[in-house]
């Protein structure tokens, strides 16, 4: 079982990373809320991960602390929610946005994240409420702050919207919006703008 990983890393795309460790590359799927906080290709990264072992494959799930991957964790408990759907949960809001979400229940909030309807919402708040208080005292839930991209992957960040659930035309016109008269932004920073304009719909 795979705790956590120090490398290089190697590739960087809106939902995954690969890493370079003793030259192996591993790929590891990683939220925007840890994508946000590593550097370019190259630099040395540590991701706490989450061995996800199925008969017929083996995934690797990325955090850049231990309190996404304890979230991550917490909401696999909840019927309903599985891997796939933890992650676009954690690329919908910030760990420190959704740790204050269900906190106070605020589960409109929850309901604008893909995949995530009143009653998955609801039971997120009524089970995780108390369970998140222990885990993230006031004081660490401060966001840390975003690092800069070089560059700018138009079809990663629409793929990423893809991944989260949304069609790829949609996909693409809230890119678009996202990204004009912006030719310098990063593709985290991409990424979640175009998701904010999507959840104004």
């Amino acid at each position: 079982m795979i705790a956590w990983l120090t490398g290089k890393l190697q590739r960087k795309a809106a939902d995954s990373v690969i890493i370079n460790v003793a030259g192996v590359g591993y790929q590891v799927a990683v939220p925007l809320s840890t994508l946000n906080t590593l550097a370019g290709p190259g630099e040395e990264v540590t991701l706490h991960i989450h061995t996800h072992v199925r008969e017929d494959s083996l995934s690797l799930f990325g955090f850049g602390t231990e309190l996404e991957k304890d979230v991550f964790l917490l909401l696999m408990g909840i019927s309903g929610i599985g891997p796939k759907l933890a992650m676009t949960v954690l690329s919908g809001l910030s760990v420190q946005d959704l740790v204050a979400a269900i906190r106070s229940s605020d589960d409109s909030r929850l309901c604008g994240i893909p995949g995530i309807g009143k009653k998955t919402a609801a039971r997120m708040c009524l089970e995780l409420k108390d369970k998140v208080r222990q885990l993230a005292p006031d004081e660490s839930l401060r966001a840390p702050l975003p690092a800069a991209a070089s560059s700018v992957d138009r079809d990663d960040a629409v793929s990423a919207l893809v991944n989260l659930g949304y069609k790829r035309p949609v996909a693409e016109e809230a890119v678009n919006k996202a990204q004009q008269g912006r030719p310098d932004i990063s593709i985290e920073e991409l990424v979640r703008e175009a998701l904010a304009i999507l959840m104004k719909r």
